[in-house]
């Protein structure tokens, strides 16, 4: 029996019909959350699912939850989706593809009177990006009781405007309130966002986890002074403390193999004058590893290194953000295993350097994640790229895996 398949052509004039909605010139997306183009891009999403019977609902973060029935009404739903977000010179399928592969996924269930025993419910999570909003992941944080409403709120994007009056202003603000629920699972396909499957020639990215991620401000501090009447030998000079500080930090970090991450991703000095010694440097640190405890002592060391420098300076470490390490669920990697085997697609497990919504949401109940190659690597660029082939691949996937966890 010929196994049923998504019609590519439509899941990619999703995809295509999307991206014009906030087009920019270079060929990418500009659709920040809650804006107007964000407000259109998801009504042309609901016209969609109301074609094929879909039953939306809005709720107080502006999460979005299209309810399809399931022959069985005691069963819980299973849960596919993730956010039509873009950052501000974005692509077009970082979040975006996962939510129209649901999307052409039910619309083939569809097309074959093909009605499952649970229901199923196509999620598209608010402010995932947080590009115009802080935190990221907003709507799935505060689902999943991990982020607070009221908090969030209050956040304010470039022009002094708040995510709630964001909300209101584009009709998102949903009477429903924002809390989690009971699902039996959920699943989240993904562009990886990373180069290793391209890399690797494979086809399907099987996700186990998400690397855990720490990040912290440094701010070392010296003596300022003018830069020509004071000697090298008699300097309190911040900026030579980090010289001899960022080798052993990137050496620290390498003893952890190669599954470790450091990024020191901004250094600032003040007072910035070019003939001037600062009196601070500041920089921040990235860390990340895959496994809990390993990111916890590779963490407690680099910050030991932080803290030994020259007498002459001082250092600070704040903490700016920690994001603890997630392990999916075993069955959902099973089954994402299971129907990329089935298809023969070729497939291997990776870890997720990126945060996603899923992170908040497996620990609300069983999650599990799909991704695919994108070229290059890149993301979060107007470049950002996927073949169809592969886009095609992630969605078949998504469909075989999402018809055996719903049966």
């Amino acid at each position: 029996m010929t196994q049923i398949q998504i019609k590519p052509e439509r899941l990619l004039s999703f995809i295509a019909e999307m991206a014009k909605i906030g087009g920019t010139p270079n060929g990418g997306c500009n659709r920040q959350a809650l804006t107007e183009e964000d407000r259109i891009g998801r009504a042309l999403f609901l016209d969609w699912c109301r074609e094929i019977g879909g039953v939306s609902r809005l709720d107080s973060m502006g999460n979005i939850f299209v309810h399809f029935e399931g022959t069985d009404t005691t069963k819980l739903p299973v849960l596919m989706g993730s956010h039509l977000d873009t950052q501000p010179s974005g692509g077009k399928f970082d979040g975006v593809y996962g939510v129209l592969a649901a999307l052409e996924v039910m619309s083939s269930l569809y097309d074959q009177n093909i009605t499952l025993a649970h229901p199923v419910e196509i999620v598209v999570w608010s402010n995932e990006e947080g590009s115009r909003f802080s935190p990221a992941m907003s709507g799935s944080g505060v689902f999943a009781g991990k982020l607070s409403q009221p908090t969030l709120y209050q956040s304010v994007d470039d022009q002094g405007i708040s995510y709630q009056q964001a909300l209101i202003a584009t009709e998102q603000l949903g009477e429903l309130p924002c809390e989690s629920f009971p699902f039996a699972a959920a699943l989240e396909l993904h562009i990886e966002q990373g180069p290793i499957l391209e890399a690797e020639q494979t086809s399907i990215g099987i996700v186990t986890g998400v690397q855990g991620m720490n990040w912290y401000q440094v701010t070392i501090s010296g003596e300022t002074t003018h830069a020509g009447p004071t000697p090298m030998s008699m300097r309190k000079d911040p900026v030579q403390g980090l010289n001899t500080l960022l080798p052993a930090i990137y050496a620290k970090v390498a003893e952890y193999g190669e599954q470790a991450r450091i990024t020191i991703g901004k250094i600032t000095t003040i007072p910035a004058s070019p003939n001037t010694v600062p009196e601070h440097v500041i920089f921040t640190l990235d860390l990340r590893h895959p496994t809990q405890t390993i990111l916890d002592t590779m963490s407690k060391e680099v910050l030991n290194l932080c803290e030994q420098i020259p007498p002459i300076l001082s250092s600070k470490i704040d903490v700016l953000w920690q994001s603890p390490a997630v392990e999916f669920d075993s069955r959902c990697i099973e089954v994402v295993s299971g129907a990329a085997k089935k298809l023969n697609l070729s497939a291997m497990p990776i870890v997720s350097g990126a945060g996603h919504d899923s992170v908040y949401l497996s620990t609300v109940g069983p999650t599990g994640m799909i991704f695919v190659p994108c070229k290059d690597g890149i993301s979060h660029n107007e470049k950002e790229h996927v073949e169809p082939e592969h886009l095609i691949a992630g969605g078949n996937v998504l469909l075989h895996s999402l018809m055996q966890l719903a049966q």
